[in-house]
């Protein structure tokens, strides 16, 4: 019971590494390939570290309840067994949510740019590219979604 208990805890945490999506500047979905982009160009005013919060599916809910579940099962017979069961599967689904939250989390960046018409914007995404104050940076647009890149 207990190696199924850990299997089943692998294969979620496989599962919500799946489910993460990027905000990187650098990552481009299959549907942006080969469209027509607006680029702009300024310079960068401000750098902040943000958090970007991390999913909310109910794979994560979901799979803690299953995991709570089982685990509350083989506590006890009769009636306590099912109370057991119950409670595990309600802890083990708040647990679960909470966790694929925090696996998803990812650390950001609010990037204030200056733009060559001399109008301001702010643009947050995945800090996995540094920006400084002073960078000349593009700003590539499409579809309602704007990155800054050097």
């Amino acid at each position: 019971m207990r190696m199924t208990s850990l299997l089943l805890a692998a294969g979620i945490l496989l599962t919500l590494s799946g489910c993460m999506s990027s905000n990187s500047g650098d990552v481009y979905s299959r549907d942006e390939a080969r469209k027509t982009q607006t680029v702009r160009l300024g310079v960068v005013e401000s750098v902040r570290n943000v958090k970007l919060e991390g999913t909310k599916t109910p794979i994560g809910g979901g799979a803690g309840a299953v995991v709570g579940g089982i685990a509350g099962s083989s506590v006890g017979g009769g009636k306590g067994q099912a109370i057991a069961t119950v409670l595990g599967a309600l802890v083990g689904g708040l647990a679960g949510a909470a966790a694929e939250e925090g696996i998803t989390r990812k650390d950001g960046l609010e990037i204030t740019v200056k733009l060559e018409s001399g109008s301001l914007i702010a643009v947050v995404q995945e800090a996995d590219v540094q920006f400084n104050p002073g960078d000349k940076v593009r700003l590539v647009e499409s579809g309602g979604v704007t990155r800054v890149t050097h």
